[in-house]
């Protein structure tokens, strides 16, 4: 099976970006942020950016998406400039990616925004689970692309049947066999690498499970990629993540147990940035992990507050959430990096009208225990009247209710107890299945 070419190797490859803004379209960023974002990915790539140039368009040329004029003029300034990628700033369609690598000639490769997030990704997973994911995802993209992805497909043996001659009725060339055994093979992966993945999803769901059962509760912490997330898990968890001033810096999932101030613990987990445009392949093959984040019991949202961008980044976050259907989770907001900010005590009281808001520097600690106590409030501050009746196999649940909430009567029974009191919110699915009604009046 011939391998994913990389993208970095010594020195920097010189990479040109072109952006694309569409008439009538009101994309999250302009067209000059976006373009400056993807300079920030093609560094992270390891990419040397050596120009970048855009087209506006009313309509999307059927076979460049920019047209053929604008082609040419994206070759000359190649030529100019020396470079050797070309990164478009969107996904472009199979037959497009074709025709511009065509016009641009062999010696230049095209990539767009996604494949260059996939490579990304590709160099940050560590972690069995990860480099699944992030191979599932690069496979689905490429197998519609498989054109010159790989170089054994442009070999072809000579005779009238390799360029459809007259070599004999019926037979296709060997460049076309040979292209769709390279299909048969990359969707035989992608079969594995899915079976694999589910595997992880099995094992992801038995560890919920477990977890639900200890009454402890799960805080994610999501935001824009760079936002501050792993530096934040490192102040709170006294841990040693791996952080970086880069997009992407981190990828695979990480969890710790913290104590709150009330003593209270908690499992923080630490997920994948969010970034505009995010590839669907990648949605499609973090779904495992993803599902972190819709099983958590409170989101906290670190937003870079020092981006110029910074509410379209957030933007994009509640986006990404709302794709993944995770739209009733209480979320508190951290407003990271304030020891970057000169701020007037009215700018700073702006900053904070949303009631969830936090002002926080997860570098020097300042505003986390704040946080912390929000957290604390947000999940045991608010307890729900419930009565519930438990089997007397369920000690763990009795237990835990008597530990999490309040109880305020406990009638023993033949086959267990029922507990009337108050439990924290998210305690209320754990215990769904043993609800029983209220009493009436009469039984009170």
């Amino acid at each position: 099976m011939p391998k994913f070419p990389a993208l970095t190797h010594p020195p920097q490859e010189r990479a040109y970006l072109f952006g694309i803004e569409r008439k009538g379209e009101s994309p999250l960023l302009s067209l000059r942020d976006s373009l400056a974002e993807l300079a920030r990915l093609s560094e992270t790539a390891g990419l040397r950016v050596v120009g970048q140039d855009y087209q506006r368009i009313q309509k999307a040329d059927a076979n460049t998406l920019i047209g053929s004029g604008k082609v040419e003029q994206l070759r000359q300034r190649v030529n100019d400039t020396g470079a050797e990628v070309v990164i478009f700033d969107e996904e472009l369609a199979p037959r497009h990616l074709r025709e511009i690598e065509r016009a641009l000639g062999e010696e230049v490769r095209v990539l767009d925004r996604t494949a260059l997030i996939l490579d990304i990704f590709a160099q940050h997973a560590h972690s069995r689970e990860g480099a699944l994911q992030v191979q599932l995802a690069q496979y689905e993209y490429r197998l519609p692309r498989l054109t010159r992805a790989w170089t054994h497909l442009a070999r072809q043996s000579g005779g009238a049947a390799g360029r459809g001659g007259t070599g004999g009725v019926g037979l296709r060339g060997p460049g076309e066999t040979q292209l769709e055994i390279d299909r048969r093979e990359v969707a035989r992966h992608i079969a594995h690498l899915q079976r694999e993945l589910e595997k992880v999803r099995a094992h992801r769901s038995r560890y919920r499970l477990q977890r639900k059962r200890s009454g402890i509760p799960v805080v994610a912490l999501v935001g824009y990629t760079n936002a501050g997330k792993s530096t934040l898990l490192n102040a709170i968890a006294h841990t040693e993540l791996y952080t970086a001033d880069q997009l992407f810096a981190t990828l695979d999932p990480t969890t710790r147990r913290i104590r709150l101030p009330q003593r209270h613990e908690v499992l923080l987990t630490d997920t994948v940035g969010f970034i505009q445009k995010l590839p669907s392949t990648l949605v499609a093959a973090f779904h495992a992990t993803l599902e972190e984040i819709g099983e958590a019991d409170l989101l906290v949202h670190v937003v870079d507050i020092t981006h110029p961008n910074a509410a379209e980044q957030a933007q994009a976050v509640h986006q990404t959430l709302k794709e993944l259907e995770i739209v009733d989770l209480p979320i508190v907001t951290a407003l990271n990096k304030s020891d970057q900010l000169q701020l007037s005590e009215e700018t700073r009281a702006q900053l904070l009208t949303n009631p969830s808001a936090i002002l926080i520097s997860a570098l020097h600690g300042e505003g986390v225990p704040a946080l912390l106590a929000r957290i604390e409030s947000a999940l045991f501050e608010t307890l729900t009247p419930v009565r519930v009746r438990l089997p007397a196999t369920a000690g763990n649940l009795i237990q835990m209710f008597y530990r999490l909430g309040c109880v305020e009567s406990v009638t023993p029974g033949a086959s267990g107890v029922i507990i009337c009191g108050r439990l924290p919110g998210y305690l209320m699915e754990t215990f769904r299945e043993f609800i029983a009604p209220p009493l009436s009046k009469d039984h009170r």
